[in-house]
């Protein structure tokens, strides 16, 4: 199985989170772990928009840093080509989803298209779970 992280999901894995938990699990069952390229950005102004807040201090946030930049080149990490952004409008038309969820969601899709492997979808965000249900992938947390 691939498990696809949405960038909500991948945050859990370095910040403790409802469902954190249940993320690690599902890493665990899983053969490969992928991710949109736009995750990196949206992880890194997370990490500094939660060290801004206070939310975590500067060593904290250092060693945050630290285990996200090992991890990433582990990642699976799906690029944002012309096509996954033309799928993206056409599901943010379909669904009320933001921009660069839609994004995840058409990463997951077409990643999901061109494997043989199931791809479970991870994500915290109500409207993006359902929305990747309706698509006919299998969803966790």
């Amino acid at each position: 199985m691939i498990l696809y992280l949405d960038t909500s999901s991948l945050l859990k894995l370095y910040i403790s989170e409802p469902d954190s938990e249940q993320t690690y699990a599902c890493i665990d069952q899983a053969e490969v772990v992928a991710t949109s390229r736009i995750a990196y950005a949206e992880a890194r102004a997370a990490f500094a928009r939660k060290h801004r807040s206070g939310e975590l201090a500067r060593d904290e946030y250092q060693g945050v840093l630290r285990h996200f930049e090992g991890d990433w080149d582990r990642l699976f990490v799906l690029e944002v080509t012309p096509s996954v952004v033309e799928l993206a409008g056409e599901l943010a038309e379909k669904y009320p989803l933001r921009g660069f969820d839609a994004i995840h969601l058409a990463s997951a899709l077409m990643l999901s298209r061109k494997v043989e492997s199931p791809v479970a979808f991870s994500c915290a965000d109500e409207h993006l779970t359902k929305a990747a249900r309706v698509e006919g992938m299998g969803t966790s947390l």
